[in-house]
């Protein structure tokens, strides 16, 4: 079996997961988000594009409900025994054969915890479920238990947090022995995600951002690609990533002569790291980290330009996103505690003048101060 961790690990996993549930009086979960499939089993696949869901109850037992596509993925990366297959089919109702199942294992009139939020649960599905549900059980939104076991990583995890993180550092080595004037960003791309596959690491969970000139004002991916002027700027956004678990970098890199606006929204973007780095340790607040950005950004003049929220919690995600639901924003009570894997980014786009400006990178939270991941310095870039 492609296991990633021992079955200790899994076993642990689920006996937390056990205890969540007991504290909210569930008697099940469904779970559809795949990262919550994946870190429980290991099972991994794509197949969630698809219906799938996997059942565990109060008791510990599991079963996974999914295609004949992925029976064999499933055997192969997980520890579920018990795989039902739905089966493809005109106006198929795969909720009716999750309702079956459900009865087969005696959840009839059940408390059941459903992850609604989750990209694996459509409108659709969600629909498919209440309707068919509605008479069988009590429906709980139970979205975030997972999510939240998830935040606080295992020495196992940190293991694979650590490679991202390494892998994320060859990617801009990789990038910036490239980055010049008359570079095509092609070129560039290609070798920051084969710097990640190369040495070892995965796909990530979302593109990779990359845009210069006009675009490097752009936080998402854009299809299209253009060659570095004299005088320009390059804004990377990306991630290693091992085992799913991902490390996210992000950085403004100049090319030509350093405009006075650039210089001044980077030491904005620095200061207010450094800054961040002294509350992104226990006893702040996910919302504390949000608040020391935006005074700083704000008492430089820069709220227009600055975003809503500065960062959030990585680990093993998948399509379409890295970005975990606890994020910095303003009013966020996580507590930060030791073991997360936490992105901070500074994102400053001026489009008055057109400059844009980024800075952020992965650390891992101790007792104390955090660790930066990277082995690169907060240093302006300049090509």
């Amino acid at each position: 079996m492609a296991l990633h961790f021992e079955r200790s690990e899994y076993a642990d996993r689920l006996a937390r997961l056990m205890d969540a549930m007991k504290a909210e009086k569930l008697d099940a979960m469904l779970l559809f988000a795949q990262e919550s499939m994946y870190w429980l089993t290991g099972y991994d696949t794509f197949g969630y594009c698809f219906f799938q869901c996997m059942v565990v109850k109060a008791d510990g037992t599991l079963a996974l409900l999914t295609r004949s596509a992925d029976l064999r993925q499933a055997r192969h990366t997980s520890t579920v025994d018990n795989i039902v297959i739905w089966v493809d089919r005109v106006k198929a109702d795969p909720t009716l054969d999750l309702k079956n199942l459900l009865s087969d294992m005696d959840l009839l009139g059940a408390t059941i915890g459903v992850e609604y939020d989750t990209h694996g649960m459509t409108g659709h599905v969600a629909r498919l479920l209440d309707s068919q549900l509605s008479s069988f059980g009590s429906l709980v939104d139970a979205s975030y238990i997972v999510s939240r076991l998830r935040l606080r990583k295992s020495p196992a995890e940190i293991a694979h947090v650590v490679r991202a993180a390494e892998l994320a550092d060859d990617a801009l080595d990789a990038a910036l022995d490239l980055t010049r004037a008359g570079a095509d960003e092609a070129d560039i791309l290609a070798a920051m995600q084969g710097a990640v596959l190369a040495g070892g690491g995965d796909y990530p969970a979302n593109e990779f951002i990359i845009g210069s000139g006009a675009d490097a004002l752009l936080c998402r991916y854009k299809a299209g690609r253009r060659k570095l002027a004299a005088q320009d700027q390059l804004t990377l956004e990306w991630a290693g990533v091992s085992a799913h678990y991902h490390a996210a970098m992000m950085r403004t890199v100049l090319i030509g002569e350093v405009s006075a606006r650039h210089q001044e929204l980077y030491n904005a973007c620095r200061e207010t790291l450094l800054a961040i780095e002294e509350v992104l340790k226990p006893g702040s607040r996910f919302g504390t980290v949000f608040d020391t950005h935006a005074r700083i950004i704000d008492e430089r003049g820069l709220t227009r330009h600055r975003l809503n929220a500065c960062g959030y919690s990585l680990g093993a995600r998948f399509s379409p996103s890295w970005m975990e639901h606890q994020m910095f924003h303003a009013g966020n009570e996580q507590e930060i505690l030791p073991d997360m894997s936490l992105f901070v980014h500074m994102i400053i786009m001026d489009s008055d003048s057109g400059a844009a400006m980024t800075l952020g990178q992965t650390y891992l939270t101790t007792e104390a101060a955090p660790r930066n991941l990277s082995r690169h310095p907060l240093d302006l870039i300049v090509r």
